[in-house]
């Protein structure tokens, strides 16, 4: 009797099956105590063909978060539909960030808690991204400052936002954005939609009144 013969695939859908696995293993069971072992049995594949495709276990490691990172980018984006106000652009992104870690759970934690924690070059992959994100942010802000700016101008109203403070809003959101984002795919019963309200809520109340000329200020030293 011969041997049995195993439908052929090719190589980019493969590749993307393992790496499907390598996601699911590391986010759950987190990179050190991963084995490629499990990795190539949840794929359906030999342990040497997993080798043979992606090289070695940082290897495999990286390709997951270069994929992780960039499908989030990419779910952001395209969130943050261009032409509609500041805050509905702000609120779609969110959206789109919230309900895209919700459904892919096991790569936001390669993200979020497995390549940072694992040094270089796996935290550089995820900084990366981090700072494109950042930048995004950081652009919407910046353009919503600037409709306000000019309305308020039209009006003898506020001026426009200085670059760092859009830099240190953005920075802040993101790093808020990330923190819940933990915290809702650990919480039963947290939606995406749900986890967006509540960072519209807490942010674009501060956002709204700083372009609006409206900034909180605080106390003078000593007081």
């Amino acid at each position: 009797m011969g041997a049995v013969k195993t439908k052929r695939m090719p190589r980019a859908v493969r590749e993307q099956q393992m790496l499907d696995a390598a996601v699911r293993i590391f986010g759950r069971r987190g990179y050190r105590a991963a084995s490629m072992d499990e990795i190539a049995e949840l794929a359906g594949v030999s342990k040497p063909l997993v080798y043979l495709y992606l090289n070695s276990k940082d290897d495999l490691f990286s390709a997951c978060i270069r994929r992780e990172a960039a499908a989030l980018t990419a779910a952001v984006r395209a969130g943050a539909r261009l032409g509609l106000p500041a805050d509905r652009q702000l609120w779609e992104g969110l959206r789109a960030f919230f309900t895209h870690t919700a459904r892919h759970p096991d790569g936001w934690a390669v993200l979020h808690l497995q390549a940072r924690t694992h040094g270089e070059p796996f935290a550089a992959e995820t900084a990366a991204m981090r700072t494109e994100i950042v930048t995004f942010v950081q652009q919407l802000i910046a353009e919503a400052a600037r409709a306000a700016a000019c309305a308020g101008e039209a009006e003898g109203g506020p001026g426009r936002l200085p670059e760092h403070e859009a830099a240190g809003l953005a920075e802040a959101l993101v790093g808020a954005a990330e923190s819940l984002a933990a915290w809702a795919n650990t919480t039963p019963g947290v939606t995406a939609r749900q986890a967006a309200t509540t960072l519209m809520n807490f942010a674009w109340a501060g956002l709204g009144n700083l372009m609006e000329g409206r900034p909180w200020t605080p106390p003078a030293p000593g007081a």
